[in-house]
């Protein structure tokens, strides 16, 4: 290799590493070729192999690299060093020098030209196909940060204004609570001089009445005082003019008479008019009062226009909180759903039909209904070239003859009576055990199995609805996460049982932490007994339950039997929401028979609720009430599953 055939590639201070041969005229494939051209010394013929293997290793470790090699190496690493590393593009920098040096060999090898150049082309073409998809996808890299950036901004935005309003709200309601106090003391003072009012006029009032008395006896006194100096003028009138007796006699019973008739009069007066205070008096007080009463009934108005207010203010305030709570959700979600869209022009290569009938097939439908159109075709095709399909087995037994059964096969008839004996007398002596009580209580008939299934399918709903909020799976969640993952796996659960849920995940937590390890909550220690977490949710399933057959019961009122269509009312009253399939499915569990046997069919209403009770029955709708009710035990059963 001659110097002048790398001026376009190599640097002018750098020369190209010299052509070497090996001894025999070819390519030296250093270390291989030194096994045959190395001379052993101290070579002992008698000696074994094992004890000759040492001194050919050192014979093969002493054997220089070829001459060409080293200069390869050597210009390798200066390259390297001349390259400035710090610039953005340093990894393509280092490439060229490696580059440089595979020209090397395929220059000088010539035998083998052909061969590396077609794979340093395959090479160089996948590498700029890299580059072209890395430029292709750097727009789409720009978009989802943009959109990142602008949902932040959005978020802030709505925080920022949410907190203006808040703010303002809260110093409404400041402002209000201000006013009503002040409202309530000048109603208090009001109420205060009313008071001082009524006991004014009560002492008025017995003010009048003392001088009431004071004057009927001045008035009897006048009259006594009265009657005493006629009679003793009468007698001086006599004795001056010595007039007749019988006249004065006369005169006298005349002027008696009319004394009593003007003192019955009198009396008369003094008894309708003597409570009468002044009318002047009178009508000022009526109009003190008046105005009083008038002022508190606008009072009274205001403060009851000012209460609705502030119960509107609450519920704004409540409708916001939910409200950016569902936009909190919805951004997770979307955040979540953020995923490149798949190229479904793929599809059309192993569609039937071609791109033409894929156009048709996925013409306005979303990657949704796209995913199941696509497994319908493949179905579709697996069923064509299926000959055989394999056959059904009959109704599944249950799971107290299953268990004979397999006893049966396992140790015979009469060992199997005696394992079912002693599991069955085990398992009753150990309530505590998740496991075996559970297992007890679907082989007594308790309980059905498909309670089980049930349970441990909403468990499972609920792993699935943690991890997709973990969006970092880090296997821990805030709590407000967590009661949001709580409130999408139970939508029908009310307030305080989520709030029984969430202490009950964090029974090991101090009260200062606000991460909970929700893969923690679903261990179960060597006996199978689950942690306190899933042992709620399991206790909330029965009383959820039991007291949905409690609503029931009171809805059936005073009945003793009840058929199906009173069965069917009474579901379909407590439980709107419900649906035909679910209906039947209930009614089906209460008469134990087919839907088209039960219209005739009555049942005691203890019977039928014992029936439900070991079935799956849940609530489908919302309750009417969102008020949390006390645990309802006793009257149907009271047990864990």
């Amino acid at each position: 290799m001659h110097p002048n055939s790398l001026k376009s590639v190599l640097p002018k201070k750098h020369k190209a590493p010299s052509f070497q041969l090996s001894a025999r005229g070819r390519w030296s494939t250093w270390p291989a070729f030194a096994s045959g051209q190395t001379v052993l010394k101290n070579h002992k013929p008698c000696c074994a192999p094992e004890e000759r293997m040492p001194s050919n290793k050192q014979a093969l470790l002493t054997i220089p690299k070829p001459r060409y090699l080293e200069q390869l190496e050597s210009y390798l690493r200066k390259e390297l060093q001349y390259l400035d590393l710090t610039q953005r593009n340093a990894q393509e920098l280092r490439l060229q020098p490696y580059r440089e040096i595979f020209e090397f060999f395929i220059d000088n090898f010539k035998t083998y030209k052909p061969l590396l150049s077609a794979i340093k082309n395959e090479y160089e073409a996948t590498l700029a196909h890299q580059k072209e998809t890395i430029r292709a996808l750097e727009p789409l890299k720009a978009m989802v940060t943009t959109v990142s950036e602008e949902c932040s901004q959005q978020i802030l935005a709505l925080q920022e204004k949410e907190k203006v309003e808040i703010n303002m709200l809260k110093q409404e309601k400041q402002h209000l609570l201000k006013f009503i106090d002040d409202m309530k003391e000048e109603k208090s003072s009001l109420q205060t001089q009313v008071e001082r009012l009524q006991t004014s006029v009560a002492e008025e009032y017995t003010r009048y009445l003392n001088e009431h008395g004071a004057r009927k006896l001045l008035l009897a006194k006048l009259n006594d005082m009265h009657n005493e100096q006629l009679n003793v003028k009468q007698r001086q009138v006599q004795d001056v003019k010595g007039e007749d007796v019988v006249k004065l006699t006369l005169a006298l019973k005349i002027a008696r008479q009319d004394l009593t008739k003007t003192q019955v009069k009198l009396n008369a007066m003094i008894a309708d008019y003597g409570d009468v205070v002044p009318r002047r008096e009178f009508e000022s007080l009526e109009k003190k009062y008046s105005d009083l009463q008038q002022e508190m009934e606008t009072l009274k108005k205001d403060f009851d226009q000012l209460h609705k207010e502030y119960q509107t203010l609450l519920e704004i305030q409540r409708e916001t909180a939910e409200e950016r709570d569902n936009f909190f959700t919805e951004l997770q979600q979307a955040q979540r759903s953020c995923t490149p869209r798949p190229n479904w022009a793929k599809c059309s290569e192993v569609i039937p039909g071609g791109a033409d009938r894929w156009g048709c097939l996925a013409e306005g439908k979303t990657s949704d209904q796209l995913v199941d159109v696509l497994l319908e075709e493949i179905g579709t095709r697996l069923l064509k070239e299926m000959n055989v399909f394999p056959g059904r087995t009959g109704k599944r037994p249950v799971l107290p003859e299953f268990f004979l059964s397999y006893l049966q096969k396992r140790y015979g008839d009469t060992s199997a009576m005696e394992w079912s004996y002693t599991l069955y007398e085990n398992m009753g002596l150990c309530p505590s055990n998740h496991v075996m009580s559970s297992f007890y209580n679907i082989l007594t008939g308790k309980v059905g199995e498909e309670q089980y299934h049930i349970q441990n399918q909403l468990i499972s709903n609920l792993q699935k609805e943690l991890a997709a909020c973990d969006s970092s799976n880090s296997g821990s969640l805030t709590s407000e996460q967590f009661r949001m993952a709580l409130r999408e796996a139970f939508p029908l659960k009310r307030r305080g049982s989520i709030q029984e849920l969430i202490d009950a995940s964090r029974y090991q937590l101090d009260s200062t932490e606000d991460l909970i390890d929700y893969k923690s909550l679903f261990k179960e220690d060597e006996e199978g007994n689950p942690e306190p977490f899933v042992a709620k949710i399991r206790s909330q399933y029965v009383r959820e339950k039991q007291e949905y057959l409690r609503e029931l019961r009171n809805n059936l009122g005073d009945l003793k039997e009840v058929n199906a269509e009173d069965l069917k009312a009474a579901f379909c009253t407590i439980d709107p929401d419900i649906d035909g399939q679910t209906l039947d499915t209930y009614i089906g569990l209460v008469y134990e028979v087919g839907r088209e046997q039960t219209d005739q069919e009555v049942v005691p209403v203890d019977t039928a609720l014992e029936r439900l009770l070991a079935g799956d029955v849940r609530r489908v709708g919302p309750a009417a009430r969102e008020e949390s009710k006390t645990d309802c035990v006793g009257e149907y059963g009271d047990f864990q599953y």
